[in-house]
């Protein structure tokens, strides 16, 4: 039991971040936007919050594992991320620059920035916060722990809170919060409007270039948060020039998800299964006594999402403007 609700917990951990950015990822491309730089966007979300959260670490040691600390690098990363976007939609939008060099273009700035200023700041490549964030941990409230994970429930209250981190809920209300808006409000149909006939969205008086950047924004603030999710809960609070290949595996994620959020939800939590059997083989009886190298668990996600690509339907949900820059006097 305690490795299955291990196993459960390390799912959630890592499909927290995908699944937030492949929402945003759905943002921005449901707008008409194509976003290859997640990537970059994450690292340079999450470098910031993790920049702010380190300085107020260091100038009060306290507030180490103050969960309002961790809200304020979720906000931190959320509107660096946004930020960052602006760069892609300008240059898509504006310049009606290719979108796909452009994302490209991004995703390799953001390293550079970080590596940058972490030397100029830190003299290292890495911001280490100091942070320890999590919700209930070894070292506080034993005796409640004991009278909760002991009970006929305490597995399902082991996997709600035990050792988890509060941008797992941030995360959930979020995704569930903004897919509902995204389909049901009229600012949320007009963006995704504008992905499939901006033409017809231009004559009905829908602007277009408007509804393109917010739909960008709103992607590259859930790419931040994720970065900063990830950070907070599989890298020891530790911000670098990488996330190892996260929010490529997100856009994939939403590929997969055939750019609907429930299916992207269900995609990001059988991928994240996938991502934590590696970092869970030696304790797993069965994979253990097969004592395949750790390589060999780490390759299956991305294998899989070759896979699944693969063999992905033709017809896919892919907004139909994706990708062409809109020229009004074109119509």
């Amino acid at each position: 039991m305690d490795t299955f609700v291990i196993l459960i917990q390390y799912t959630i951990l890592y499909a927290i971040p995908l699944m937030i950015v492949a929402l945003g990822g759905l943002f921005s491309e449901r707008s008409g936007i194509i976003n290859l730089a997640l990537e970059g966007e994450m690292i340079f979300g999450a470098f910031i919050g993790a920049l702010v959260t380190k300085l107020i670490i260091a100038a009060n040691p306290q507030l180490a594992t103050s969960q309002w600390l961790l809200i304020l690098g979720v906000i931190i990363s959320g509107l660096s991320g946004g930020a960052f976007s602006l760069l892609l939609s300008f240059s898509a939008i504006r310049a009606k620059a290719d979108q796909t060099i452009g994302g490209t273009a991004l995703n390799l700035l953001a390293p550079a920035i970080v590596c940058t200023f972490g030397l100029i700041l830190f003299n290292s490549e890495k911001v280490i916060t100091g942070a320890r964030f999590v919700i209930i941990s070894s070292q506080y409230s034993e005796a409640m722990q004991n009278a909760m994970f002991n009970s006929w429930f305490g597995p399902i209250l082991r996997i709600m809170f035990d050792r988890l981190y509060l941008t797992t809920y941030i995360v959930i209300f979020l995704f569930i919060a903004l897919s509902i808006w995204l389909y049901k409000s009229k600012t949320g149909t007009h963006i995704r409007a504008c992905g499939e006939h901006p033409s017809a969205c231009d004559s009905v008086g829908i602007n277009v270039v408007k509804m393109r950047y917010l739909g960008t924004t709103i992607g590259g603030a859930l790419a931040g948060i994720g970065g900063y999710a990830y950070i907070v809960a599989c890298c020891a609070a530790t911000a670098e020039s990488s996330v190892a290949g996260l929010g490529f595996f997100a856009l994939a994620i939403m590929i997969f998800g055939n750019w609907n959020p429930i299916l992207i939800a269900l995609g990001a939590l059988l991928f994240g299964f996938l991502k934590c059997i590696g970092v869970l083989s030696s304790q797993i009886s069965f994979l253990s006594t097969l004592n395949l190298p750790m390589y060999f668990y780490n390759i299956i996600p991305y294998f899989i999402v070759l896979v699944v690509l693969m063999l992905s339907k033709r017809k896919s949900g892919v907004p139909k403007a994706e990708g062409i820059p809109y020229d009004k006097g074109a119509r």
